[in-house]
């Protein structure tokens, strides 16, 4: 039985080899043009390659991250664009919204915990008092409205998800102007049912749906989704299913809007109410 090589001559052997086709190579490159150029070209193409390679799993790493910020940012430039659009019909009174224009203020949140298993699902931001965060501010994105916001502390906020059967969003169909509330279906994260519609205003399925305006929490003009099939409701309302924008599955990044002046339409309905009241 041959005796095996020790490892110390194995390792010299190899040297050895390395060395004398290194050489070889050398000679060949400086002796002969187009051999020297095709040598520069496999090693730049090597090189190319290793640096692309490393490039790309460093990229990779980065990505999260960087899509992250450009989301967060994105998020950002959304709620100041709606700002300017609200600024807009401020200027002009026939487009002013029932509730006051730019008087919305526009915080972008982060979802870092939300439920969407049960029939009361909810939400928590990583926004909260210090940040201006206030009870019943809206949640939006621009591809529709996400929940309010129930309770804030310090740095958080916990908040009603849109995916909750105790939530209403007062809905507008795009073409009739017919206005009712809009319940999430208690089935799929991306629909929803528009109720109390009158038998007399008439639609198509794919109108639009969006917010009225009639709430002193979200501004009107909101898409949310658009409209499908529709059932008779005790011979009197239609009842249409909505199919939504925003999937709420797949849902991240998001704007808190507080309607700074919800305290002034608080108080003119209470003092509408009491003088209701004294006149009877």
């Amino acid at each position: 039985m041959p005796k095996e090589r020790p490892l110390a001559s194995r390792i010299l052997n190899l040297a050895v080899f390395i060395l004398l086709e290194t050489a070889a190579l050398l000679m060949l490159s400086n002796n002969n043009a187009l051999q020297k150029l095709w040598i520069s070209r496999l090693s730049h193409g090597f090189m190319a390659k290793t640096w692309g390679t490393s490039q790309a799993i460093g990229n990779y790493f980065h990505l999260k991250r960087q899509n992250d910020e450009l989301a967060l940012e994105n998020e950002h430039l959304k709620s100041v664009l709606r700002g300017y659009e609200l600024a807009a019909k401020e200027s002009d009174p026939s487009l002013k919204p029932v509730l006051g224009g730019d008087g919305f203020k526009y915080i972008p949140a982060t979802i870092i915990k939300s439920g969407t298993s049960s029939q009361h699902n909810y939400l928590i931001l990583d926004k909260g008092r210090d940040d201006g965060v206030v009870e019943n501010s809206g949640i939006i994105t621009s591809k529709g409205v996400i929940g309010i916001v129930d309770a804030v502390s310090k740095h958080y906020s916990f908040a009603i998800s849109f995916l909750n059967k105790e939530l209403n969003i007062s809905a507008r169909i795009d073409s009739s102007g017919a206005v009712g509330p809009l319940a999430w279906d208690g089935l799929r994260t991306d629909e929803g049912v528009l109720r109390e519609i009158p038998l007399q205003f008439k639609y198509n399925p794919g109108d639009t749906i969006y917010t009225s305006g009639y709430s002193a929490i979200f501004p009107p003009d909101i898409p949310l989704g658009v409209a499908g099939e529709a059932k008779v409701i005790n011979g009197a309302t239609n009842e249409i299913r909505v199919k939504l924008f925003q999937d709420h599955s797949a849902l991240k990044y998001v704007t808190i809007i507080e309607n700074t002046r919800i305290k002034e339409i608080e108080e003119i309905e209470n003092s509408d109410n009491q003088n209701k009241g004294e006149k009877k």
